[in-house]
């Protein structure tokens, strides 16, 4: 740019608003054309860096539903668990309670639940139970045990010893004891499950005191997030890396036969894991049940929590029952 010299003369003369403003103009464009050059040459690589950074970043972020979106998506979810607890309450024994948890992973967004569904029925006064109970895990916490025992590995950027996948292999498909007690030694008991839980987004689960694995409290909606956990497509989903899903995955699997019952009655079952524990002090029985299972091509989590039964095999017919139910409901 040229420069002029004004005469002596001219800076005592009056200067009209219009020039003042046609000034102030000059001005501004020449500051924003020095600050365009200072970003460029040694800084145009940074400056690049975080243009494409900021690109990334705003296309990795999904737009937030509309107010009409998360309305729909609000009415689906109470007409789901409507549904669901009418449900139960068709299907539900007089002594046992129920606890149940649906998320069909191939709902449309504008039809069906956005979230899991839960429902309950309480056996001692007929009634829809607290959604928020807790029940006894039973054996169905050796999944949880597993997924603690691959996250502290994966923390220690190591691979599980060949013992330890012995133990693993015999807790979740044979739902061995034995196996189970030393596992839950090496996660530290309780102390470790928790941590994992805090990683894993389960809210309302306790680990049972001392030896007392089985006796770990849990609700319904927190196994299907186990279950959402463990089943992730999306390494982003899930603290358990894709190995360690694939390895839970494979166990939950291949259920040892006699043990494949459970929510395994509302389709087909792609992972499983049932529990059953009698209580010494009433001789009633806690039969749950957890998977993934497939129908009418759609992937459901579900969760059958119960306590109760009289007896193992009349606690395996009402979570069956329950299952059914509760498929039938979120598929409506």
């Amino acid at each position: 740019m040229s420069r002029h010299r004004i005469a002596p003369s001219a800076r005592r003369r009056a200067v009209s608003p219009a020039l003042v403003g046609l000034v102030l103009l000059l001005a501004l464009a020449l500051s924003a054309w020095v600050v365009t050059r200072a970003g460029t040459g040694a800084g145009s690589a940074a400056s690049g860096a975080s243009r494409a950074a900021a690109a990334d970043t705003v296309s990795a972020v999904s737009p937030s539903p509309s107010p009409s979106e998360s309305d729909a998506n609000a009415d689906a979810d109470e007409a789901l668990s409507t549904r669901l607890a009418s449900a139960l309450g068709s299907v539900a024994s007089d002594s046992a309670s129920l606890q149940v948890a649906v998320l069909d992973l191939d709902a449309d967004d504008d039809a069906s639940a956005s979230r899991a569904a839960t429902a309950s029925y309480s056996g001692e006064d007929g009634e829809g139970g607290e959604d928020g109970e807790t029940y006894d895990t039973a054996s169905i916490v050796k999944v949880d045990i597993l997924a603690a025992l691959l996250l502290q590995a994966q923390d220690e950027g190591r691979v599980l010893t060949a013992q330890e996948r012995t133990y693993a292999s015999a807790m979740i498909r044979n739902s061995d004891n034995a196996a189970t007690n030393v596992l839950w030694s090496t996660i530290g008991g309780a102390t470790g499950l928790d941590a994992a839980n805090r990683r894993l987004g389960l809210t309302g689960t306790t680990g049972g005191s001392g030896k007392l694995w089985g006796l770990t409290q849990s609700t319904a909606s927190d196994q299907v997030a186990l279950l959402a956990a463990v089943f992730a497509e999306d390494d982003a989903d899930t603290p358990l890396s894709a190995a360690s899903r694939a390895y839970m995955q494979g166990l939950m699997g291949a259920i040892a036969d006699g043990q494949d019952w459970g929510v395994s009655a509302a389709g087909t079952a792609t992972g499983l894991k049932n529990g059953w524990l009698s209580r010494s002090a009433t001789g009633l029985w806690d039969i749950n049940s957890i998977g993934l299972i497939e129908v009418d091509g759609h992937s459901y989590l579900l969760a059958v929590l119960s306590d109760g039964s009289g007896s193992m095999a009349s606690g395996i017919s009402l979570v069956e029952r329950a299952a059914q139910a509760a498929v039938a409901a979120a598929s409506a």
